[in-house]
Formats: structure tokens, sequence, C-alpha cells
């Protein structure tokens, strides 16, 4: 028997669930099909080493739009976001103010901690104008991220239509920077158009600040810090909040298939069906319009509307019967950059690291610890990006989440999570592939670490290594690139993923994008898929509350 549904969403990460929920919750008869085990996408946990449970790919939260957790109740769902405190960034000998560090055994470090004054008075240990500066710089990036925080929920405009209607939302992004004090636009304006490196030197001299404050505008980018261009994702990930704090981030409970897992739930209140191990083939088009999907198992099933929250490569030269598009808006797909450069390892741990110039267990392991000693040390993690090599001492945001949820290892053991840049998807073929680099690449990480913290190899049980071609080959994200696509200025708004196609819709009728790849971007946010369903309801007429 044919089985027949309103909507059809290929892909359960977490915009696809999104998705799913806002239209289940308008009544429509909807069916999500996720082809792994285990639902979420890159938001997804899983028990890698017996009894230690790991935050797999995505680690932390920040940018999951309030309106969604308030709209679809996450909380009663099981939805639990624990801060994390503050900013750890340990260095070596030689690399701080204290002469000969601040131990025996050398070294010192960069501590910013949710504690406003405890922040103040470590920065003026370093820099007593920073210290002032960072007042007013934190504040400043606070009134950039509510001036542009409105454009996360709207649907961008097709500048390459003729009707004036589509322009309204900017007049009104207009009319607001009209309304900001002059320095303010011209904050802006730099945000759009520097590098994060330059950007951050014209208010601070401390170069620990520095690289690490620079180090959320490579995130999920093939660039360096001192690329043009980067400023902005700096303040795409300020956008982040958690309680109505800009820039706070949070572990979920139970790691971030916590999210994925709350988000189904709501969905399922709503009416929604969830099946796993049900991998697309294709989408079944017919004169021109999306009217179903066939499954891998050979099984068909119908839906009025069909949804992808897979990327652009992968929905449109993969899952599209081939000769359906124009060969031109193919070549546009091909044209879309991924670029993924990001690497990930998980380690199963018996103790805690110890860290050469905090030596022992402390509040500063319960934060993000971050290896970005310096502008120059990020730089040239990138350099070797660049020739198609890991970086040989790559910059690293390492967690431990278990210090803030302790359910995720068994009792007194933890798991740690690096992200680390970069790791560039195209090697050196001089290199061979990943799967000969991978456990070399494993170890550099391993060794960059064991530089600030010696026990690190000797207190690890287990650990998982990702590359950029396992992120592909395992959660379907095209060159691995963690935000389905990198976060460049031109292939932003009303260029995601491209020009005439920002708003969604597809070539094909009745096939709408809501993955990553769409406007507003990456990261667990879930404003993509939300966005993609409520226009959805809007074109099928119904009201959106």
């Amino acid at each position: 028997m044919t089985q027949r549904y309103d909507a059809v969403v290929i892909g359960g990460g977490h915009n696809g669930l999104v998705s799913a929920a806002y239209l289940a919750r308008a009544g429509l008869r909807t069916l999500v099909l996720e082809q792994r085990h285990v639902l979420g996408g890159a938001a997804v946990t899983e028990e890698i080493v017996p009894g230690f449970r790991f935050s797999v790919a995505s680690y932390v939260v920040s940018l999951l739009r309030p309106e969604i957790i308030r709209e679809l109740q996450l909380p009663r769902h099981g939805l639990d976001i624990l801060p994390l405190d503050g900013t750890f960034t340990p260095l070596g000998p030689g690399e701080g103010p204290t002469a000969g560090g601040r131990t025996a055994g050398g070294g010192d470090y960069l501590w910013r901690v949710n504690d406003h004054g405890r922040t103040m008075r470590e920065l003026r240990r370093w820099s007593a104008t920073d210290a002032e500066a960072y007042e007013e710089y934190g504040q400043l990036m606070v009134e950039m991220a509510r001036f542009i925080k409105p454009i996360l929920s709207i649907v961008p405009p097709d500048l390459t239509g003729y009707d004036p209607r589509e322009l309204l939302p900017l007049a009104g992004l207009a009319r607001a920077f009209q309304k900001l004090p002059q320095r303010q636009q011209a904050v802006f304006v730099q945000l759009m158009t520097m590098s994060a490196a330059d950007f951050l030197e014209q208010w601070f001299e401390t170069d620990p600040l520095k690289a690490t404050m620079s180090a959320s505008g490579i995130i999920g980018t093939y660039l360096g810090v001192r690329s043009p261009g980067t400023a902005y994702v700096l303040l795409h990930h300020y956008m982040g909040e958690i309680d109505g704090a800009f820039r706070a981030w949070g572990i979920p409970r139970g790691g971030t298939g916590g999210v994925s897992l709350a988000i189904a739930s709501a969905a399922r209140s709503f009416g929604a069906e969830i099946r796993t191990e049900a991998p697309v083939a294709r989408i079944i088009t017919r004169a021109d319009r999306a009217v179903g999907v066939a499954l891998e198992s050979g099984e068909e099933i119908y839906a009025d509307t069909v949804l992808s929250s897979v990327d652009v490569r992968r929905t449109f030269l993969g899952l599209v019967e081939p000769g359906t598009l124009d060969p031109a808006f193919e070549e546009e797909v091909r044209r879309f950059k991924f670029r993924g450069s990001s690497g990930k390892v998980n380690l199963a741990v018996d103790r805690l690291p110890d860290f050469t110039c905090l030596p022992g267990e402390g509040e500063h392991l319960r934060g993000a610890i971050s290896f970005s000693p310096s502008l120059d040390y990020m730089e040239q993690a990138y350099d070797d990006a660049k020739y198609g090599r890991f970086s040989r001492r790559p910059y690293i945001d390492m967690i431990i989440p278990t210090l803030v949820d302790p359910s995720m290892a068994p009792p007194g053991k933890h798991v740690i999570s690096c992200f680390v840049q970069y790791a560039p998807y195209k090697l050196d073929p001089s290199l061979g592939t990943w799967d000969d680099q991978r456990e070399a690449f494993g170890d550099t990480v391993i060794d960059t670490i064991a530089e600030r913290a010696p026990n690190i190899r000797e207190i690890i049980v287990g650990r998982q290594v990702l590359t950029p071609l396992d992120m592909e080959r395992t959660i379907g994200l095209s060159e691995g690139n963690i935000f389905q696509g990198e976060l460049t200025l031109e292939q932003l708004f009303f260029n995601r993923p491209f020009p005439g196609y920002a708003r969604f819709r597809t070539p094909i009728r009745d096939l709408w994008l809501c993955g990553s790849a769409t406007h507003p971007g990456g990261g667990i946010m879930g404003a993509n898929g939300r966005i993609a369903a409520l226009e959805v309801l809007r074109s099928r007429g119904r009201k959106v509350a």
C-alpha cells in the first residue's frame, strides 16, 4: 500500500527535526527519514568507548534560537543546557608576562570566567589598557549582535526578482542601521570586511587574548585569522545566547544528542513520524515537481511537499535524478564552497589532564580550554592547511563535559572533546588519503596537548579520531564542512546557498531546503529549519502562529 504524507523531511539532523515539529504542529501529516540508526546528524551523542558517551561532532550549544525553545516547549521534552564557565588558555614557558611562568614547571595562562570582576583582574595583570578596552568591546559586540539578530528570523530577499516587496526586510534593516550611532555603523562595516585578527588588534595588545578571541572567526571556514571576512564569523558566534545572555555557551545534558532528542520528542508530540535507518536514494519528481522519495530499500513514499535538510551537493547532485535540473543550476551547485577544515578527537580518560601552568584539578577545567597562545601560532596552523597538510601544531578547543555532566562517563572517569583546526578535506597527494593519515592526525593532536598537559598520553583509555572524510562518510557532510558550506561573505544571506534561491525554495516545485546550507548558516541554531517550515506553511495558505 502506497504511503502518503503532507510533508516528508529528508534527514533527522536538528534542522530537519525542527522543520518537522513546526509542520506537524500546524496539522500537517509529517514524516522524517534519517539514514543512520541514531537521530541528530552532527548533533548526536554516541557511546564510542564502552561506558563513555560522546558528543561525537557538534559539542557545545549557544546559537539555538530562544523562540524555538519557547515555541516547541523543549524543556518539557528534556532539554537542559548546562552553562560553561569561561575560557582557559594555557601557555608555555616565556609565553606570558610572568617571568619563568607562574609555576615551577614554567608557563603562564590567560583565564577569563563568567565572573566579570575576576576576569577584569586577570586582564589587568596582562594589560591595564586591554582590561579597559574589554568592557567597551564586549558592550559594543552585544549591540552589534542585537542589531543583526533579527536577520536570523527573516527570509532573505530575492534580489534577482522584480517584486519590490522582496526588499522590505532590507528596508527595515537599513532603517535600523541608520539609527545606530556613527561609531557602531563604522564597526559594523569593519565586521563585514575585516579579518578577525585585524579587527581585534584595533582593541587589544595581549597576544593570547587576541588569538583566543579570533578563534571564533575561523570555525567552519578554510580561512586563517588574518583572512578578510573572518570578522563576520566572529560576530556570527557572538549572536549565541543562553537565557538572554549573549556569547554564553553551554553543554546540553546528555550531550548534543540531547538537543536533537528533545526536538524529536516535541515533533512526535505534535504527531510527526520519525524513522531511522531509512536512507533516501532519490527524490521522485514528475513534471518538474517533487512528489515523494524512494528509499534505498526500494520503498516509495509520496508527499505534497519534500524538504531536504542535507546539503545542496547531496540534494541536487545526489538525490535528484540526473537531467532534471538545468545544467546552469547544476554548475552553480558545483561552485558552492564546502572546503571542510575541521577535525575532531574524542578521548576517554581515567583521570583529568594536568596542565603545567596550573597543576591539579580546578575550576579552570570546567570551561573551554583553548590552545591558542598567539596570532602567529593560529596563522601558522592555517599555513599548513593551505598546502594540503593538517596543522603540525593545531588550534584545539578542548571541553571536558563530564565536569558539568558526570553522566557521560563511569564514576571518576571523563570524556574530553577536542575540536581541531586545521584538517583540510583535500590532502596533499604525497600524504596519501585521510584513511592513511587518520591516526597520525590524532597523534598530532595528542602531542600538541602534551606540550601543555604532559600526562595526557598516560590517562587515555580510548579515543575516536574524526577527519573531514569521516564526517562526510558517516554524517553526510560534503567535504566534512560542519556548516554544510563555508560561512564566507559571498555565501551568506541572499547568496546562501545561491542568488535567487535563498528563500528555501528550489528550482523543483514543492522541493524545499531546510538545512544549514540555507540562511542563516550553521551551528546548532535551528533557525533554518524553523524559517523553512514557516515558508512552506505560508505557501499552503496555512496560518503561521
